[in-house]
């Protein structure tokens, strides 16, 4: 059984002891290849830049979150046009609307996205994305980029069974995380699970994020989130899909080599 992990933060600080060896473990565990989410013009070189060192095993996104959106600057969307044009590079994002926290202006947050969907429409590449309670601002945009975009996909899915029918309408892919595992916040995606069509569904960690929390054996010196634990996810889907594990994995496999246009086991083709 093979599993695909699209989003993983591995070059956040909590990696640094041990970054190869998490690379190690979640592939004996059967989860490669990894993405690495780019939030920001650096943090997204940095990612580029590692991920290269694992051609066919690490690949990365180029994106500016919303969090971020305050610092998007003239030159901003040339830095993600250069590093886009690198091979292991396969989306543009984390992108999108975050009004949970609005660590940057709502306004900025629009005017951010925006410049990053009309990047990944030009570039014909997919895009990461995140909403966090701007559903309504985040699908009326995405909604004029429509015909415009390649392939999306709805980073961490979190919302409703209407949020996520409207979302299957803009012919966005699912993204699940661990978060389908927490009892106090999570119970409500269960049974939305079997409404996803297999072609749009996605597994992901977001570690060192989202720790599932019903995990058996929780690690105890740090409770941090590890792409190996993707198969524990997978199977809670999997249940809740009324599918074997590795019918949901070959699945989401595929969905996700389709998505971000890797050739299983096979490094990335240059471009340009």
């Amino acid at each position: 059984m093979r599993l695909m992990d699209i989003g993983v933060n591995l070059m956040h600080p909590s990696f640094d002891r041990d970054r190869e060896a998490v690379l190690r473990s979640a592939e004996e565990q059967g989860v490669s290849p990894l993405i690495i989410t780019g939030t920001d013009e650096t943090g997204s070189r940095i990612a580029r830049e590692y991920a290269a060192s694992f051609p066919g095993r690490l690949y990365a996104t180029a994106g500016v979150h919303p969090h971020g959106a305050k610092n998007w600057g003239a030159g901003s969307g040339a830095v993600l046009r250069e590093l886009a044009a690198k091979p292991e590079v396969v989306a543009i994002g984390e992108c999108g609307l975050d009004y949970n926290r609005d660590f940057s202006p709502r306004d900025a947050q629009r005017r951010c996205f925006e410049a990053q969907l009309r990047l990944a429409a030009e570039l014909g590449l997919p895009l990461f994305l995140h909403e966090r309670d701007a559903f309504a601002d985040f699908s009326a945009i995405l909604g004029q980029y429509r015909g415009e975009i390649k392939r999306m996909v709805v980073h961490c899915f979190t919302g409703t069974e209407g949020e996520l029918f409207k979302y299957l309408e803009l012919g966005c892919h699912i993204g699940i995380t661990g978060w389908i595992c927490d009892e106090r916040r999570g119970r409500h995606l269960l049974p939305l699970i079997k409404k996803i069509p297999p072609d749009r569904l996605m597994l992901e960690t977001d570690a060192p994020f989202l720790l599932p929390r019903s995990l058996p054996e929780r690690p105890r010196r740090n409770g941090r989130n590890e792409s190996r634990y993707l198969p524990y996810i997978a199977s809670v889907v999997a249940r809740w899909g009324e599918k074997e594990s590795a019918q949901l994995a070959g699945e989401t496999y595929l969905a996700g080599c389709r998505f971000f246009g890797i050739n299983e086991g096979e490094p990335p083709p240059p471009r340009g």
